[in-house]
């Protein structure tokens, strides 16, 4: 397996470290984009070493930044608390157990916004990366290196074949789709990552689709 040099040194950040600081902003700033704003309300569980050495690496105050909208090089990351407070940011962060397959470095959010709820489950992988391994109950698999498309949707015949027909139509090209389902006609859980950048009036249409139930753009992830 060959990395990168960002995989290797992580990303441009603030520091002291790249998973447990940079990997942890990037996890809740992509939490962030997928609930569709600041949090009114976050209940945070951290596993394992996110834990036990959180408070020493800035974990809190990361996650914390993350769901503020900061980057993992912006300098308010060690003053995200106070910030949160200002934005009417209302966080619990504790342990939480997720396992013994859990990756030592992850974290489930439990976020409230508004009529939106979003349960988000990632791990902090190394050097920045991360995996969004989570989203509800179905599983997934996001790494935040390509813009990402996540759909809730009924689980209806021709759904994916007209979303993927009105992104040739302006030639972005599907990198990967994934879609997550418990019975077949329920709902269901698509994630699209694409190459390129969706303009805003491909969203529109997009958002109008039959057995759309909620969509929502991803984009690569700070220092990608």
């Amino acid at each position: 397996m060959s990395l990168s040099t960002f995989e290797i040194i992580g990303p441009p950040m603030v520091g002291p470290s790249s998973s447990h600081t940079a990997g942890a902003c990037r996890i809740a700033w992509a939490a962030r984009q997928l609930l569709g704003g600041t949090p009114e309300m976050a209940r945070i569980g951290l596993h394992g070493s996110f834990y036990a050495t959180g408070q020493g690496h800035g974990t809190d105050p990361a996650i914390i930044a993350g769901l503020l909208g900061f980057h993992p090089d912006d300098i308010r990351i060690k003053d995200s608390f106070a910030h949160a407070a200002r934005e009417g940011l209302h966080f619990e962060i504790g342990e939480i157990d997720l396992g013994p397959h859990a990756h030592p470095n992850s974290v489930e959010l439990d976020l409230r916004r508004k009529d939106v709820a979003l349960t988000l489950r990632a791990a902090s992988v190394g050097g920045g990366s991360i995996q969004i391994q989570q989203i509800g109950l179905f599983p997934v698999d996001i790494r935040g290196a390509l813009e990402t498309l996540i759909f809730w949707h009924l689980d209806a015949s021709g759904f994916l074949a007209r979303i993927t027909a009105v992104l040739a139509c302006v030639e972005i090209n599907v990198a990967s789709i994934r879609t997550s389902r418990f019975e077949r006609g329920e709902h269901a859980l698509t994630v699209m990552e694409v190459d390129g950048t969706c303009p805003a009036d491909l969203l529109s249409v997009l958002g109008r689709m039959r057995s759309l139930e909620r969509m929502v753009r991803l984009p690569r992830l700070p220092g990608f």
